[in-house]
This record gives C-alpha cells, structure tokens and sequence, in this order.
C-alpha cells in the first residue's frame, strides 16, 4: 500500500516505511523527526518545473502532465517499480513538504506508483 503524508505531520506506526520524496530537504526538520528511512531526492520534478508550478493549483494539470513525461526516465521508472514492488509487502508512505496536500508531487507519484502495482489509484 502506498500513502502520502506531510512530512511536517506527526510519524505514526501506520506509515510504514516513510521516504520523502522531495528533491529539496524541508525546512526546520531533522531526519530523526522526520523519521525518514531514505530520500529519494532524484524523484522530485525538477528544478525548472518546480519553480514554474510554484504550487499553483491553476497549474496542476500541466505540472502533472510535465512530471510525468520526467518520471518517464529509465532510472527513475527503475525506482517506481522498486516502490510499487515493496508497496506490495507492506506500507510505504510518501513524505513531502508542500502545504498542499491535493497539489503535490507525492500525488503524481502515488498514481503512477498504484498504477504501475496494478491498484487503482
């Protein structure tokens, strides 16, 4: 199974193996509290898009559409097969720092991830 979640939210044993999947670390939060086991930096969009989206849910459908056609890479599609094959033993929570929780690339990773395992997303 795969959740997403807040990094800034408080960990819980229902998370399962936690991994942020931002390509910046967030602020104020050390990987103890974060209870992050790895970071899987080279997921997060790039710089470019990042920037470009800034978080605007006007934007979301193209950013989406521009992160996808990124995680089309053969080494980070290696990756989400990695995550789709462990979700299938137990929990896997994508961790991320942006505010909104709709409007985030834990979302896009999660579909394509769920998608990838067979699951509906």
């Amino acid at each position: 199974m795969i959740k997403i979640k807040r990094v800034y939210d408080t960990p819980s044993e229902e998370d399962g193996e936690r991994i942020l999947v931002d390509r910046l670390w967030p602020r104020g939060v050390t990987r103890e509290k974060a209870r992050v086991v790895s970071w899987l930096k080279d997921l997060g969009p790039g710089t470019e898009l990042r920037k470009w989206f800034g978080h605007d849910p006007l934007r979301w459908e193209e950013f989406r559409k521009r992160y996808e056609r990124e995680l089309q890479e053969p080494d980070k599609r290696a990756i989400l097969r990695g995550l789709a094959e462990k979700s299938r033993g137990g929990v896997v929570t994508l961790v991320f720092g942006a505010k909104d929780e709709l409007h985030n690339n834990a979302m896009v990773l999660k579909h394509l991830i769920d998608a990838i395992a067979g699951r509906a997303a």
